[in-house]
């Protein structure tokens, strides 16, 4: 089984509304890249990866070099072709290696007649639980949705996720407000669902001192970690010394470096990983197993999916063996998806596992094709930036938050 083609094909996914975050804001769509790998007896393996255009499509063209004639079996040698010290240096091609990876487990699977959570050693679990994941939202004039900023609307809006999917968790993605607005909100849902566990992600809007502030203020309530209250290794150390709840990052550590110096200042206690910024579903897997050694929690981080990723992150979330926290997923925002059968089901808050071979999950070609025509009608956008306030931009670590327009 020899590779002899790569392909990769732009699209945009509709959201039911626009969603707002500290960097930025998602307008109301995912654009996304859809690769496929092709071998020489015509099977096709498929990858995904954030973002889209020429850039996107070109990153994974020009690789091409490096991948025809290459066995997908040989995933170990795949890494090293695409992310050895002189790309990661001047180039990091990390992602990449993600999008085509994911492809290559797709095909060996499919040639082994095993599941990808098999090539990582088999399956502790069969579906995969995720939290509510709660964004502030812009209306949305097609679908008329949307528009939740205050407590009351932040609540009702996470009591019909939960009537439709069985949420048990609920994580609000703060932020965008100052941080007396998240902890409002917060303390809203701990009280809306006394049953359920929850976090809270501001992007790491907040200083150190509002970090402790607001982290203090939350210490009583059923919390399952502090994810990114503030910027950083040395920041969230600080914030950990003074805070009794668990600190969790998908952002200060997010490469194997990066997770040595974290266990060498016992900075954050729990590691979100995301099979698309470790690089692939095997190396989010590896440090799963690094963490698993040395007593770091962990959990499944959300980038922004559409089903084939979300299939790498079921599958990674199968294969690990301290998976004590739901997972994250943007998914239940989405209207549709490009693969087969359309969106994959939530049952009690949980997703299961696919079952067919490789990824388990395969191409809707009509789907395929009508958001990638889509995504050349509306191109992309600037996903830090927002719509609504186009003078606005992001800064770390002081943040110049939004106002809140309504009034309880």
């Amino acid at each position: 089984m020899k590779i002899v083609d790569v392909r990769a094909t732009t699209v945009a996914v509709p959201l039911e509304a626009p969603l707002r975050h500290a960097m930025g804001t998602h307008w109301g769509r995912f654009v996304r890249t859809i690769v496929e790998i092709e071998t020489d007896d015509g099977a096709i393996g498929l990858g995904e990866m954030g973002g889209g255009g020429e850039s996107a499509e070109n990153g994974i063209r020009a690789l091409k070099p490096y991948l025809l004639g290459h066995d997908p079996l040989q995933l170990e040698q795949l890494y090293w072709k695409i992310c050895n010290p002189t790309a990661s240096l001047y180039n990091n091609r990390a992602q990449l290696h993600a999008a085509i990876e994911f492809a290559c487990m797709d095909l060996a699977g499919k040639r082994l007649g095993v599941r990808a959570c098999d090539l990582l050693g088999g399956s502790l679990r069969e579906s995969v639980p995720f939290a509510s994941y709660l964004f502030y939202r812009y209306p949305d004039p097609k679908t008329g949705r949307g528009g939740e900023e205050t407590a009351e609307e932040m609540v009702s809006h996470a009591r019909t996720l939960k009537a439709q999917h069985g949420f048990r968790t609920h994580k609000l993605k703060g932020g965008v407000f100052p941080p007396d607005h998240d902890l409002e909100v917060y303390l809203a849902l701990a009280a809306a669902f006394p049953g359920d566990s929850l976090r809270i992600d501001p992007n790491t809007a907040w200083s150190v001192e509002d970090s402790i502030r607001i982290g203090r203020a939350i210490e009583h309530l059923r919390n399952d970690y502090y994810e990114d209250p503030c910027w950083g290794l040395e920041g969230m150390r600080r914030v950990r010394s003074f805070v009794k709840v668990p600190t969790a990052t998908n952002t200060a550590v997010v490469n194997f470096e990066q997770l040595a110096a974290c266990i060498r200042l016992d900075a954050i206690d729990v590691i979100l990983l995301d099979t698309t910024f470790w690089g692939g579903l095997r190396e989010a897997w590896k440090a799963g197993v690094v963490c698993e050694k040395f007593q770091r929690g962990i959990s499944v981080h959300s980038s922004g999916e559409l089903g084939i990723q979300l299939a790498t992150m079921l599958h990674l979330g199968a294969a690990l063996p301290n998976l004590s926290f739901a997972a994250d997923a943007h998914y239940h925002h989405l209207t549709d998806d490009i693969i087969q059968g359309g969106k994959l089901p939530y049952s009690g808050g949980e997703i299961a596992v696919p079952a067919g071979p490789g990824l388990g999950v395969e191409l809707d070609r009509d789907k395929l094709r009508q958001y990638a025509e889509l995504y050349q009608r509306e191109g992309g956008y600037q996903y830090d930036r927002d719509p609504e306030r186009p003078e606005w931009f992001s800064m770390v670590p002081e943040r110049r938050f939004a106002q809140p327009k309504k009034r309880r």
